[in-house]
């Protein structure tokens, strides 16, 4: 048990670039996914750092890209087109008066 605690120390450490109490109070979500990565149903399913932090980076990419297709598809540029045309129609009226 202890063995496998050090082992999630340093793969924390590896993923997280000398990891301290910040990282895992502000990224306690990729924290969990590391612990899910090594240990399920209570059985260690991987020990090896390398392994783990190969499906991990993987992931990472795979959110990456995700939440920008996401935020590109969301982004509405009729709507951005006519708030910056009425901005601009304001500004000159402001000026004109």
């Amino acid at each position: 048990m202890l063995e496998l605690i050090h082992r999630y120390v340093e793969t924390l450490d590896k993923y997280f670039g000398n990891v301290c109490e910040l990282d895992l109070i502000f990224n306690f979500q990729k924290a969990y996914h590391i612990l899910n990565e090594m240990v399920m149903a209570g059985g260690i399913v991987e020990s090896s750092k390398k392994t783990v932090l190969r499906v991990i980076t993987q992931q990472d990419e795979v959110e990456v890209q995700e939440n920008s297709e996401r935020s590109w598809s969301e982004i509405n540029l009729d709507g951005v087109a006519k708030s910056a045309l009425l901005s601009v129609q304001e500004f000159k009226q402001s000026f004109s008066r």
